[in-house]
């Protein structure tokens, strides 16, 4: 993988984003939408909508979620990172 390169590409996957393309409204936006999604697990616990963007931002930031931009679609999603040692 190229260290130099912000975005990577990926023809099933569509393109990864760094979260410090997106503006912080973009980005802010991007994960609202993520977390207010109809059937996103949070367990037990009943959670803000402050508390849940925040736990995403924590994910993105320790990289175990990343951000795909669909070309075909022309939109993104936030994804959880699988384990890619399989």
């Amino acid at each position: 993988m190229n260290d130099s390169s912000e975005t990577s590409k990926s023809p099933d996957k569509g393109v990864e984003l760094d979260p410090d393309q997106l503006s912080p409204a973009a980005l802010r936006g991007l994960v609202e939408e993520y977390v207010s999604r109809e059937g996103t697990d949070y367990g037990h616990a009943d959670w803000t909508l402050e508390e849940k963007v925040t736990q995403v931002f924590r994910q993105l930031e320790r990289g175990e979620a990343r951000i795909v931009f669909d070309i075909e679609l022309e939109s993104a999603s936030i994804v959880a990172v699988s384990d890619r040692s399989g």
